[in-house]
């Protein structure tokens, strides 16, 4: 039980990656209030999780339902992604009236598909799969809260950071998250595009 629950924690932590996320977090939460980046960090992690714990229960049945393929989820992904990389390396998304879906940055992209990407959700379901008794489900359980609540902590505890590093920090900082996440997101969309090959 103990094994299946690191098992569960390191695979999501390395897929979620709590500390790369802390970059893209602040600046996508740059200008805003204290209390509304807070609101937004733990908004993020709860949208995460949500999703998650849905794809973890009915994951493959509302794929087979739809009759969508993983890679094609993966690369839905890296596409949303992307625009929103673009958005960070051009400076829209410095300009507060550039994106009218401003207060949901919590819900897309830092919920799903950064944190609750296909990779994780891919994870989740094959580790829900080994669920066959209670022990199993409080391991996956447990492995799953445990993820969740180190990216809480990361975010949370970027907030000053902000204070530290000025506008011209900011600034800095949204371009190296938009490069890393236009990486990210290319690198989904060729997962995705390798795995529609071999198929």
């Amino acid at each position: 039980m103990i094994t299946l629950m690191v098992e569960v924690f390191v695979t999501l932590f390395v897929i979620m990656d709590p500390v790369g996320t802390v970059p893209i977090f602040l600046s996508l939460t740059s200008g805003r209030s204290a209390a509304s980046a807070r609101r937004a960090a733990w908004q993020a992690v709860a949208v995460s999780f949500l999703v998650i714990v849905l794809f973890a229960f009915f994951g493959q049945r509302l794929l087979d339902y739809l009759s969508i393929s993983l890679p094609a989820l993966q690369c839905a992904g890296g596409l949303l992604l992307l625009l929103v990389a673009l958005e960070l390396l051009t400076g829209k998304a410095d300009d507060p009236g550039a994106n009218p879906a401003e207060a949901n940055v919590a819900l897309v992209p830092l919920g799903t598909p950064l944190l609750a990407g296909p990779g994780a959700i891919v994870a989740t379901m094959l580790f829900a799969r080994q669920v066959d008794s209670i022990g199993t489900f409080a391991a996956v359980a447990l492995g799953i809260v445990g993820v969740h609540l180190a990216i809480w902590l990361a975010m949370r505890f970027s907030l000053p950071i902000l204070r530290v590093i000025r506008d011209s920090g900011v600034l800095l900082i949204s371009r190296i998250a938009g490069l890393l996440l236009a990486a990210i997101a290319v690198q989904m969309v060729a997962d995705a595009v390798r795995a529609f090959i071999e198929a």
